[in-house]
């Protein structure tokens, strides 16, 4: 791991970056990591949103993919406009597990991040994210119910649909969450080979969450607040993807896979 992390304890300049098998970005003021961080944003007609997603966004981070959804504002050109550098990946099918499947393709990062474009999230905690994943985790899920979460944009119908599904997961599958339907979440990018994505729509979160489990990779939730969206109106439908997200449950239920009696879960917060 000497590789990947750097610490304040155990050198007095944690800031300066060093040389070893790769080049190390202080992430905060006690750690640095040398891989090389992605994130993932899909969007839709969020040009109003972008300024307020990326000015959260940490300087250190490696690269930014963007998945445009065949906006018909500027998006894509808001994009370049903020950050020169971004990633634009022009999606060819529709919904949000399709533009997440397409930008984790495009990733040239080990470590990859989903963020949504609609201003909900604080780029903030990324820094969280990593931290777990350089400690030791393979997969960072974030949690607006975990001790230190929160929401401002769920309803109540929102709220208990997602606690009876996260529920029923945790029952059926050896789980143990505490939010099953979070967009914020990050892994090493090796990961995709054990989980192998094959959903369209918004229920992909769920599936991710799923055949994490099923794989036994190691999973610590990370504590997160939920804005309310800035600009704009969602296009998620809380019956319809309710649906949809109970039949990808009884679909991964019925395929079973060998996986260990219970599944790794590291504890605590990341720093």
């Amino acid at each position: 791991m000497s590789s990947f992390l750097h610490s304040a304890e155990t050198d007095p300049k944690p800031l300066t970056p060093v040389r070893t098998e790769g080049q190390y970005r202080p992430v905060s003021s006690h750690l640095a990591i040398a891989p090389p961080v992605s994130v993932v944003i899909p969007a839709m007609n969020e040009a109003e949103n972008l300024p307020y997603v990326f000015k959260t966004l940490p300087e250190w981070i490696h690269e930014v993919v963007l998945v445009d959804g065949n906006s018909t504002d500027d998006t894509v050109a808001v994009a370049r406009e903020l950050r020169p550098d971004v990633t634009v990946v022009e999606q060819r099918g529709k919904g949000k597990g399709d533009a997440l499947i397409s930008g984790f393709a495009a990733c040239t990062g080990d470590i990859i991040v989903m963020v949504d474009a609609d201003g909900s999230a604080d780029g903030a905690e990324i820094v969280s994210y990593v931290s777990a994943l350089v400690g030791g985790a393979d997969f960072a899920k974030g949690s607006r119910f975990a001790n230190g979460g929160g929401t401002d944009d769920m309803t109540p119908v929102r709220k208990l649909g997602n606690r009876v599904l996260t529920t029923v997961v945790n029952a059926k599958f050896g789980a143990r969450y505490t939010d099953l339907c979070y967009g914020y979440n990050a892994f090493w990018r090796h990961c995709l080979d054990r989980i192998a994505l094959d959903c369209n729509g918004f229920e992909v979160e769920t599936l991710m969450n799923i055949r994490v489990v099923k794989a036994g990779l190691k999973v610590q939730e990370i504590p997160s607040h939920e804005y309310n969206r800035i600009h704009g109106v969602s296009n998620l439908r809380a019956v319809r993807d309710g649906f949809r997200v109970l039949k990808v449950i009884l679909r991964e239920r019925s395929t079973r896979r060998k996986r260990p009696a219970r599944p790794a879960m590291i504890t605590g917060e990341a720093s």
